[in-house]
């Protein structure tokens, strides 16, 4: 049963957060910086933009695996296919038509400043379960441990770094993008002061609750 909650919430929150990515796309102000370049290489090279997320996520196991001087983090593969699917549900299948280019500016900002908001919360939900995390997810903490930097100062490097290679290949970097880096930290944090203790409190079988990550 407990398995079965984790599981639940685990792909419930990569749900939301990738409905989030595929706003921000749409919005057509700019992707997040990971998403900005992974939409480059697809317009540039083909395959699609979950196809690309996926060799993204597989390299970095290696890259993450080689920085800390440790094998490859193979669980890391689960998320890996899931959220590469997910991608391409939402952008591949429910959203394929959608086209917000002629879209009033108020209506496109609305949409991106939604898709950053769902984009936290699904983060806020997903980490919940402390199951595996993406690799791209787990590169900010390696590169902070292993150079010894703060996770704020370790996560500009790292989107500076994505939007200007995507910027360099022609991905859709804009406000979104900026959008991206200024508040997502912020919105994540908020949301999970919020679905940490509801997530215990609707939890089958747990009555001791852990200590929420810092």
């Amino acid at each position: 049963m407990d398995m079965i909650y984790r599981l639940s919430i685990y792909i419930f929150g990569m749900f939301v957060n990738f409905f989030g990515v595929a706003l921000i796309i749409n919005a057509t102000l700019g992707a997040g910086f990971w998403t900005a370049m992974f939409v480059g290489l697809s317009d540039r090279f083909g395959f699609t933009v979950g196809v690309w997320y996926a060799i993204a996520q597989l390299f970095f196991i290696f890259v993450n695996g080689w920085l800390m001087k440790k094998g490859p983090e193979l669980k890391a593969l689960l998320p890996l296919v899931l959220e590469s699917l997910i991608l391409d549900f939402w952008l591949e299948i429910v959203f394929k038509n959608l086209n917000m280019t002629a879209a009033p500016f108020a209506g496109q900002l609305v949409m991106l400043m939604s898709g950053v908001a769902f984009t936290a919360l699904g983060v806020s939900i997903y980490i919940l379960p402390q199951l595996p995390r993406a690799p791209v997810d787990q590169l900010f903490l390696v590169v902070a441990e292993k150079f010894n930097l703060s996770l704020r100062v370790s996560q500009t490097v790292i989107a500076i770094t994505t939007s200007s290679i995507a910027l360099l290949i022609g991905g859709p970097v804009g406000i979104g993008t900026l959008a991206g880096v200024l508040f997502l930290g912020t919105f994540i944090q908020f949301f999970y002061g919020h679905t940490y203790p509801l997530y215990y409190q609707l939890h089958p079988m747990y009555k001791e609750r852990l200590q929420p990550m810092v």
